[in-house]
């Protein structure tokens, strides 16, 4: 096998992980807070992410003042905001529909970067907007059994992307690169932090616990987190940005497939007509076309 095609399978196999996020959380939502869980998932990894770290000779970063604000908006927002908005949302729709909106992540992204920066968008990156748009609504507005709980659930959702979008946004903010580990286990640091006063908080709140609820979150701290991440950048060593942005479209595909099989969730009509128009957006973001440079990159090349 070749090392690009090694790189696709380390792509694909992180992508498969993202998506069994989607079907760990829908059981988390129906054990443990959505808080509590967050700061478990972290508490659970961190240890790992630390002796990766000491294993790699990986250097701590010396952030300036104004990169570790970033750095606690990012963990605000990706870490906890992302997690939690996830949970709460998997408690009132179904694990199928937020694999479909989850993959809306690259655009959203894009979309971000546009409205943020002032950015003058290709037209192909409106067009993945579009198409973007056309899936979520396709899962969002539909006449069937939920009503406004499956749309509030649907809206959380879109809430974590949008969390994770300003997450990679900031994250391009950074005056200096932080390495992808330590940047891990910075984010598993500041996010514990953030989320474990809240977690006691919900200490209050009288939940159903469940045993199954705790094994979810230990495989969403060991698989998908640590593992998933260890995939994605040897991946990324041996393939191109361009070539492994393509690979994204693998998570939705994979929620949605793993939410039927192992949650037992019924694909609607409406579900698959989401993930069509998903992955044609991310196909439509991912082509190679001439781009004029953004402020962003004429600003990163300049330091």
């Amino acid at each position: 096998m070749t090392r690009q095609l090694h790189g696709y399978l380390y792509l694909s196999l992180a992508m498969v992980l993202v998506g069994s996020t989607v079907v760990a959380s829908k059981v988390i939502a129906s054990g443990l807070p959505p808080f509590t869980a967050t700061a478990l998932r972290f508490a659970i990894a961190l240890p790992l992410f630390l002796l990766l770290m000491r294993a790699t000779g990986t250097r701590w970063p010396r952030p300036t003042r104004r990169d570790r604000l970033i750095l606690l908006l990012q963990a605000g927002a990706g870490s906890v905001g992302y997690t939690t908005l996830l949970i709460a949302g998997l408690k009132l729709t179904s694990a199928a529909d937020a694999g479909v909106i989850i993959g809306t992540l690259p655009v959203v992204s894009a979309a971000i970067a546009v409205v943020v920066l002032n950015e003058r968008p290709h037209l192909f990156v409106l067009l993945a907007i579009a198409f973007a748009a056309t899936g979520v609504l396709a899962i969002v507005f539909r006449p069937h059994t939920g009503g406004a709980y499956s749309l509030a659930g649907s809206f959380l959702i879109f809430g974590a992307v949008v969390c994770e979008g300003l997450f990679i946004l900031l994250n391009k903010r950074l005056e200096a690169a932080i390495p992808p580990l330590a940047l891990s286990t910075l984010m598993a640091i500041l996010g514990l932090a953030i989320a474990a006063p809240l977690a006691l908080a919900e200490l209050s709140v009288r939940e159903t616990v469940t045993a199954s609820a705790f094994v979810a979150v230990a495989y969403y701290a060991l698989v998908p987190t640590v593992g998933g991440f260890l995939l994605w950048y040897a991946g990324l060593a041996k393939v191109s940005g361009t070539e492994a942005s393509v690979f994204t479209a693998v998570a939705p595909v994979s929620a949605v497939l793993l939410a039927a099989v192992i949650l037992g969730e019924p694909l609607t009509s409406n579900q698959m007509l989401g993930i069509g128009f998903v992955l044609a957006a991310v196909a439509i973001l991912a082509l190679p076309v001439p781009r004029k440079r953004s402020r962003l990159k004429r600003q990163s090349e300049a330091r």
